[in-house]
């Protein structure tokens, strides 16, 4: 068996259960490019990207025979959507850097999203989890209201990634909260355990986030005096 076919069929006994080792290492890959966004260095990405291309044979149980019996079709097609939504962020940040010059090495520099934003991110939330739903149900995916939110959450949060909100992380936090108990019930206990970790996670990359967007706030220079008298 070569590197390739030991990484397809490789597996692994978790709490008395088969688990393939490309689950984990594409939750490997996942982690990595989290740390990678928390510095907001351009491989955060690619390297997401590899993990999207394994967890999307891991959740589609039927058609690459994964030991788990259910499949997890918004799990799986969100790795598709985090692939197209990836190459978006890879370009964006690609860009911010230019557009600063070549010294720093922060991709992007976060700030909060205007309350314009925030509101079409709520409606976003809302259509997509209501439009993602009837598909996934129809689909035979397993649990499909709360693989409807995480298929929508996930796609949010990674396009504020892109963007350089700050709130990207707590859609994190909410993505993580219904993906926890979902998994755990599937089989899929690496992602889960992924999931429960990355939703502590979230919290120390929103407080790092918050912290870089205070100290990178532009500050208004105070009108001289004599200008005022002038006025006056």
């Amino acid at each position: 068996m070569g590197p390739l076919g030991w990484l397809l069929d490789a597996q692994v006994g978790v709490a008395g259960s088969p688990v393939l080792v490309r689950e984990i290492v594409g939750n490997v890959f996942g982690l990595a490019s989290a740390l990678l966004g928390v510095r907001r260095l351009l491989w955060a990405w690619p390297v997401g990207m590899l993990g999207n291309a394994l967890l999307f044979t891991v959740f589609l149980g039927g058609v690459f025979a994964t030991p788990q019996a259910h499949d997890l079709y918004g799990q799986a097609g969100r790795q598709i959507f985090f692939f197209a939504v990836s190459v978006y962020g890879w370009w964006r940040w690609t860009r911010n850097r230019r557009a600063e010059g070549a010294g720093g090495h922060a991709a992007v520099t976060p700030r909060w999203a205007t309350w314009r934003e925030r509101a079409l991110l709520l409606l976003a939330a809302v259509v997509g989890t209501a439009a993602a739903y009837p598909v996934l149900a129809a689909l035979g995916s397993w649990g499909p209201l709360p693989d409807a939110w995480i298929l929508t959450g996930s796609l949010l949060a990674t396009y504020g990634m892109a963007r350089g909100w700050v709130e990207f992380w707590l859609i994190w936090v909410a993505v993580d909260a219904v993906g926890v108990p979902l998994l755990l019930r599937g089989g899929f206990y690496p992602s889960a355990a992924m999931y429960l970790f990355y939703g502590a996670f979230c919290v120390w990359g929103f407080a790092a986030w918050w912290r870089t967007s205070r100290a990178t706030r532009p500050v208004t220079a105070p009108i001289p005096s004599t200008y005022t008298e002038a006025v006056a």
